[in-house]
């Protein structure tokens, strides 16, 4: 593939990060609690050490789970934004659920995606304007989506570390022929590669840095990324939380999806 340099550099990245982690993988892991008690270990630290490294090569500022925001980048009109260990519980739990991911951030629309699966020994790439691939054995490969546009043939995936029941109870109302669970973003992969039709989390804690690479990827593999309510993400912003959760579809879906979640969330409403 012909990738751009900011493409290549990002892919150099998001590999030497996945050796690094997939490297103490294989060795005793331990963890500490951050102030907001998710888990970090030694191999969220030195992949985020090989990646930031890697991309200071390049001429954008960095915005990193795992570093001192700088604001400055607020002022840049091109930003990296990196999680250097996306499924860090999957991590510690070693359900080999989890991925490395870097995206390039272009006036707040993620320009290119890199995802790397170092336990699959894939690696996800997208560009705007340019598709979606996967290399994987040697060999580039297009993906794409599903063409499911009938909710009740829809396959949806929910968190496997953090599905409350509200969310279950939500997918089942849709009447979908299938729900599972799957760590990280291998639940936007899953759906940018046609083997799911959706994931969705109402959760409020989801970061820039979750969702960037996967929002390009999907994007250009032909589905659509929003928050519950429909509403664009944004991209280098001061406060980096995407509030209102996140639903990621094939497309075909994705707005009858959210017309059931407006809905529900109206009835949910308090009457005066």
């Amino acid at each position: 593939m012909n990738w751009s340099t900011d493409a290549q550099l990002a892919i150099k990245a998001a590999r030497q990060g996945g050796e690094v982690v997939m490297k103490l993988y294989h060795k005793m892991v331990t963890y500490e609690l951050k102030n907001d008690n998710s888990p970090v270990t030694e191999a969220d630290i030195q992949s985020n050490g090989i990646i930031g490294d890697i991309l200071a090569t390049g001429d954008y500022p960095i915005l990193t789970e795992e570093g001192v925001d700088d604001v400055s980048r607020l002022d840049a009109e091109s930003v990296w934004v990196v999680d250097p260990l996306d499924g860090t519980t999957e991590f510690v739990n070693r359900t080999d659920e989890f991925t490395v991911m870097i995206s390039l951030v272009k006036k707040g629309v993620p320009v290119v995606g890199v995802i790397d699966s170092p336990n699959e020994g894939s690696t996800y790439v997208a560009e705007l304007g340019r598709g979606a691939f996967v290399y994987n054995g040697g060999m580039w490969k297009q993906i794409r989506t599903s063409q499911i546009s009938d909710i009740s043939q829809s396959r949806v995936l929910v968190s496997r570390t953090h599905n409350p029941v509200l969310e279950r109870d939500f997918v089942r109302r849709l009447q979908v022929n299938s729900l599972q669970s799957k760590g990280s973003s291998l639940k936007a992969v899953a759906v940018s590669s046609g083997e799911a039709d959706a994931y969705l989390t109402f959760s409020n804690r989801i970061k820039e840095w979750d969702t960037a690479a996967s929002h390009c990827i999907l994007h250009e593999a032909g589905g659509m990324m929003t928050d519950m309510q429909g509403c664009r993400l944004m991209y280098n912003q001061a406060d980096v939380c995407h509030s209102n959760g996140i639903l990621a579809t094939n497309g075909h879906i994705h707005g009858y999806m959210v017309e059931h979640y407006n809905k529900l969330r109206d009835l949910r409403k308090p009457t005066s």
